[in-house]
């Protein structure tokens, strides 16, 4: 049996709107392996971030379960919620979320801080370093381009050693060229600390390089591809 990273089980996501409830997700089944490289594709709306959000537990699901690295995240409370991100999962958005009074480093370092860890600092510019930021450690966001902003979100995100690496269109706000630098990054950052990596995208040439690609419609799983030359998880 291969080992499951995340696992989903007839997955509801209800939200409650001004003219009554909104069904974004409707009964996901999905299991996630160990090292997989997942693509979320579909039309706006299509439920693609709801379902990332859920599975790093930055939204409660309203029917079903949702496991991830043996824990419920259905039922944990938030401050166990909390304790497990910052232990398994890193986030990267499309907006960057950098703390704008901070540096590239202390962006970078402080969550590391927060987190108990004593080579914060240290950490953090290697991280950097190896985004291809270590001319940029002293400078502040407004100081820098938005692709080299997404390299410090990036760094930020890769900093901790997550199991679970999740992306929600980090290349959305970029050119072509700092679009396909970030892919390139992304990819590798998976390589060097063997995170699985879940990403959701609109660039065809990003959802190409993953193992499996799931497209979702109206808030349901409506397809599945899987590279050539992968098998199907046992």
């Amino acid at each position: 049996m291969t080992d499951m990273v995340l696992s989903l089980r007839d997955v509801d996501l209800t939200l409650q709107g001004n003219a009554g409830p909104v069904h974004i997700l409707r009964s996901i089944t999905l299991d996630v392996p160990r090292g997989e490289t997942l693509g979320l594709v579909g039309p706006s709306g299509s439920g693609k971030s709801s379902l990332l959000m859920l599975m790093g537990g930055l939204e409660r699901a309203t029917g079903g379960r949702v496991m991830a690295m043996n824990h419920n995240l259905t039922t944990l409370g938030e401050d166990a919620l909390a304790r497990f991100r910052r232990e398994h999962m890193g986030v990267v958005f499309q907006s960057f979320h950098l703390i704008p009074t901070m540096t590239a480093l202390e962006n970078v370092a402080t969550p590391l801080e927060l987190a108990g860890r004593r080579d914060a600092f240290d950490r953090a510019e290697e991280e950097l370093r190896t985004v291809g930021l270590g001319h940029r450690l002293d400078h502040y966001p407004a100081q820098m381009s938005g692709g080299e902003q997404q390299r410090v979100a990036l760094a930020r995100a890769a900093a901790p050693r997550p199991d679970i690496l999740l992306a929600d269109e980090p290349t959305g706000n970029l050119d072509g060229p700092n679009g396909q630098s970030i892919m390139d990054l992304l990819f590798g950052l998976r390589d060097r600390h063997g995170a699985t990596l879940i990403l959701v995208t609109h660039a065809p040439e990003l959802a190409a390089r993953c193992d499996r690609v799931i497209r979702l419609s109206d808030g349901a799983i409506a397809g599945e591809t899987l590279k050539k030359g992968k098998e199907a998880a046992e």
